[in-house]
């Protein structure tokens, strides 16, 4: 059986499955109750200064797609409402009956020195295993110049990056936005600062949707709405994106991938590029803790197969072939094949192409029955028609010989670089 234990910035876990910071892991009720499910870690929810945080009612939108009432999840929570003390007495037993899993607690505070000295001691006292630095909430919190108001700021986070290194033992991962340009910025700050590891993406400013009877933005307070920050299955693409830029920007650096990752699938592809762990949130609030078996279930029978015998066998495998654009082999072509004894002859494929690609599909009638078939003349391997075919494996792409040697932008003689150089 493959091994899932991992060392994550000098922080054991027995699984790389960890709830990320959020109302999940609110208190010791919940936190217990993960643990109890299998989970390896958890990043407590963000703590900050007394008096505590008032929240709003309602905190939750959504966006439904076929079926799906999750495929992106909004909030506008802030950070925890509940007393620091309570925090930090809870925090303490728990990881004192726990001593085998990871306890992270998530921090935030004011930009000011002594306010990060003082909560840093606090929290250590609790024996709890690292702190994660909130850089990356983008509503309520950074109105107040916190969160996201820090992450966009490079020379904040090395700022306070490096007081909290200087002022705590704990291992310091730090949190970013991927409300900004070049994750890297934010990134290469934090290490400067002295960062154990980073931990993205935090949530992306988001308006899922607007109720038109009340012409207010969902969710509704009171007859109006705010920007809320936006996760779930629909932010995995982002997140594995600015994953992979750091994971080959910035090799060495740890990182705890977060972002619509609900299967062992997600988490597989997490760890391909290079994530040590994975943080989750939004599938644990739609399915329950107990989904946590199937990830580690998942995870290990696909590892076995592979012959994986533990995470750093395969993690950031997919990194050396995450490279820019300009480095792809443009002499390359594949054409799409489809598979008459699997065709249903729904035609979304011909209509596809036809209309918005490159009518390389032809509708054909025989014995009476549609047909489709590929012209090869007119095919870019675009891959749209297997993307848009409701049945799996039907449509594949079949490579073609090269018409010459593999062959670059960066080398092709239409490049103007290229020219500029050459005289």
């Amino acid at each position: 059986m493959a091994d899932l234990a991992t060392t994550f910035a000098g922080i054991r876990s027995s699984n790389p499955f960890w709830l990320a910071s959020a109302p999940p892991t609110d208190k010791a009720y919940n936190v217990v109750r993960a643990f109890e499910a299998g989970w390896g870690g958890v990043v407590w929810k963000t703590l900050g200064e007394d008096p505590p945080i008032v929240n709003t009612c309602s905190r939750y939108g959504a966006v439904r797609y076929k079926g799906s009432p999750f495929a992106g999840f909004n909030n506008i929570e802030l950070i925890t409402d509940r007393p620091l003390d309570v925090n930090l007495a809870e925090i303490r037993q728990v990881k004192r009956d726990r001593p085998d899993r990871a306890l992270v607690v998530s921090l935030m505070v004011p930009c000011v020195e002594q306010s990060w000295k003082q909560i840093l001691t606090q929290v250590e006292d609790t024996g709890c295993d690292g702190v994660e630095l909130n850089f990356g909430c983008p509503h309520g919190m950074s109105e107040r110049n916190m969160g996201s108001a820090v992450g966009q700021v490079p020379e904040y986070v090395e700022m306070v990056t490096n007081w909290c290194k200087q002022h705590s033992r704990l291992p310091v991962i730090v949190k970013l936005t991927p409300n900004i340009t070049n994750i890297l910025a934010p990134a290469e700050a934090a290490k400067r600062g002295g960062a154990d590891a980073v931990s993205l993406i935090n949530t992306l400013q988001s308006i899922t949707g607007v109720d038109l009877d009340l012409m207010a933005p969902e969710p509704v307070v009171d007859g109006k709405g705010t920007h809320g920050g936006y996760c779930g299955p629909a932010v995995k693409p982002v997140a594995l994106h600015m994953v992979a830029d750091i994971a080959r920007g910035l090799p060495g650096l740890p990182i705890s991938g977060i972002g619509g990752i609900g299967t062992w699938r997600d988490a597989a592809e997490f760890i391909a590029l290079g994530a040590g762990t994975v943080q989750v949130c939004s599938a644990a609030m739609h399915y329950g803790f107990r989904i946590v078996s199937d990830m580690i279930d998942g995870l290990s029978n696909w590892m076995d197969v592979k012959g994986y015998r533990g995470i750093e066998d395969f993690r950031g495998r997919a990194t050396a072939n995450y490279v820019h654009w300009s480095d792809l082999n443009l002499n390359w072509k594949t054409i799409a094949r489809i598979d008459p004894g699997l065709c249903i002859r729904c035609g979304l494929c011909y209509i596809a192409c036809e209309d918005t690609s490159h009518q390389a599909i032809a509708a054909l009638r025989e014995d009476g029955r549609r047909r489709y078939e590929v012209i090869d003349a007119e095919c870019v391997g675009c891959n749209l028609c297997l993307h848009v075919c409701p049945v799996d494996g039907c449509i594949t792409m079949e490579p073609q010989p090269m018409s010459g040697p593999k062959i670059t932008w960066n080398e092709h003689p239409n490049n103007p670089l290229r020219q500029v150089a050459a005289e």
